[in-house]
């Protein structure tokens, strides 16, 4: 396919060219683009994580802080996920309160995150019922072309892998100078991969450029995990007016554990 300026394009020619199951990069509906992952990214996060998807880019903090345990989980330790938009990152996000989007995505990898059980909070007690480790991850959108939640659950997971817990001091606060040789306590079988597929008139696609997302009638994201070699959907959540079938739901769901294992082999390379 000869290269065109999407920009140029009528949303009719998008959708024909959908249904033809091509795309203006050359990628199959189901592609994902390139990834590239660097986790040396700050030297003052406990673990951190630059994700570029395409030429969507992602950067995610973790720090860790001591608290007390919530109310409702008194045993175990806290995850707080946030998400700051700058409107260097891309023209629809504007300067003031955060809009939808933005509150959306750090919720969607906080539930990816937690749902999976990715991390044993119960082993980040330090004392029980008074202290507690917490665990937050910060995400930051650098440019946004397309399909963020995806690139910040991947940068998530991978800054948790690469994250280290801190020193205690003998007054009983962090020592961030002096990091302990423990990591995060992490499960060593599952972890969260986000998964959203987007749809234009009878068309499905996985990993939309900016162009390709606001054209899109709807989109659903998936959060998915494998234990025991059995795969989950840890969350779900649809976003748009028009409606998916029960086809295309199952159709859908009969395509991640492919599309799993496919970015797991792609992330193992990085880690």
């Amino acid at each position: 396919m000869s290269t065109m300026d999407p920009a140029s394009i009528t949303i009719e020619t998008f959708r024909k060219i959908f249904e033809a199951g091509k795309r203006f990069d050359g990628r199959k509906l189901l592609d994902f683009r390139e990834l590239y992952i660097d986790y040396t990214v700050s030297k003052n996060a406990e673990g951190s994580a630059r994700v570029k998807l395409g030429k969507t880019e992602v950067v995610v903090g973790v720090k860790l802080t001591i608290d007390k345990p919530y109310p409702d989980s008194m045993e175990k330790g806290n995850l707080m996920v946030s998400g700051d938009f700058l409107p260097l990152a891309s023209p629809r996000i504007e300067h003031g309160p955060p809009k939808f989007t933005a509150i959306e995505m750090p919720r969607l990898v906080d539930r990816a995150v937690r749902e999976s059980g990715m991390i044993d909070l119960k082993k980040l007690v330090i004392t029980p019922g008074e202290k507690v480790w917490t665990v937050i991850i910060d995400i930051y959108p650098i440019n946004d072309d397309g399909n963020l939640i995806d690139a910040a659950t991947i940068g998530a997971v991978v800054a948790l892998k690469n994250a280290y817990v801190p020193g205690i001091k003998e007054n009983g606060t962090v020592d961030y100078k002096h990091r302990t040789k423990n990591k995060i306590p992490l499960s060593s079988e599952t972890y969260p991969l986000s998964f959203s597929f987007y749809k234009m008139g009878n068309a499905i696609l996985l990993d939309p450029t900016r162009e390709e997302e606001e054209l899109c009638d709807v989109r659903i994201s998936l959060a998915v995990s494998k234990w025991n070699k059995q795969y989950m959907i840890n969350s779900c959540q649809k976003t748009g007016d028009a409606t998916l079938s029960k086809e295309e739901i199952e159709r859908v769901s009969e395509l991640l554990p492919k599309k799993y294992d496919e970015l797991n082999e792609k992330l193992k390379s990085f880690l």
